[in-house]
């Protein structure tokens, strides 16, 4: 699934490429990703609208267009947004679900094998930060997100780090990958219950996350299933892992094999000599 580097890298891409330019049409070819609103609905919303800028708030890219208006995008697990040159022919393009047709005749195509990724229409800029401020916690790459941040979102909570890591109502735009590799940085188990990390733990933990982000920002993403860019090209992110899909390999810090658990329902990866397992708090007996 595409995370905050992914789709930050596919933001920057675009954003001056759109800026300005009008929609003169847009055809949605799979109602899957308005649903449940129909597709013609959607199409006559984005027509005829001007692009003012994109930007992106968690995993979502959002264009905001004249009037008020915005449309919401999520790539979810296969989806790509892509850039398509004037008389370059989108029609043969896998996966085809949504074509944007700019005034300067170039395109953006949403490609997706799975069809999970959606657009959203929404009028006005209270009920878009209501729709955004319901699904997503802080920016981890935004100035204010601190490790003071992070310990009170983490305060009381007894699920494993990973997990709090996963839901995107308490950090946003963290996914699978980065969660494993800002915890390996961090050197904590991902099974720990996040409401027993100390405070050095959460320095180190913010630390390690802005780290990874970073690394995946510079190598434009990983490519490790669909995931392109928006020129169509690969990300290089999936070569600079130093955990995450490198089970029965040496660990980069001590030597010892990282190994595969399951954490949040997801294949995680660690090294059991560098993140240290989670004590079993014993049982008092009756």
């Amino acid at each position: 699934m595409p995370e905050l580097p992914e789709v930050e890298t596919i933001r920057r891409q675009l954003a001056e490429r759109v800026a300005g330019r009008t929609i003169v049409d847009a055809q949605v070819l799979d109602p899957l990703w308005t649903a449940p609103v129909a597709p013609a609905e959607v199409e006559t919303a984005l027509r005829g609208r001007a692009v003012e800028r994109l930007r992106r708030r968690g995993k979502y890219l959002i264009a905001d267009l004249d009037e008020d208006r915005y449309l919401v995008m999520h790539l979810r697990m296969t989806g790509n947004l892509l850039w398509v040159a004037a008389g370059d022919d989108a029609a043969d393009r896998a996966h085809l679900r949504v074509r944007l047709v700019l005034d300067d005749g170039n395109r953006l195509v949403f490609t997706d094998q799975r069809r999970f990724g959606t657009g959203v229409v929404i009028d006005g800029r209270e009920l878009l930060e209501r729709y955004l401020d319901a699904r997503l916690g802080p920016e981890p790459l935004d100035p204010g997100f601190t490790p003071d941040v992070l310990r009170a979102a983490a305060h009381g909570r007894r699920a494993p780090v990973k997990a709090f890591l996963l839901d995107q109502r308490r950090v946003a735009g963290i996914g699978n990958i980065y969660a494993d590799e800002a915890l390996f940085r961090a050197g904590i188990h991902p099974l720990k219950p996040v409401g027993r990390l100390r405070r050095a733990d959460f320095e180190r933990l913010h630390a390690g996350i802005v780290a990874a982000l970073e690394k995946g920002l510079a190598h434009q993403g990983a490519s490790i299933d669909d995931y392109r860019d928006a020129n169509g090209e690969q990300g290089s992110m999936q070569n600079e892992f130093l955990i995450h899909l490198r089970a029965g390999q040496p660990c980069p810090r001590c030597g010892g094999p990282v190994t595969k658990l399951v954490a949040a329902g997801r294949g995680t990866y660690v090294c059991r000599n560098c993140q240290r397992a989670p004590r079993r708090r014993r049982v008092p007996a009756p």
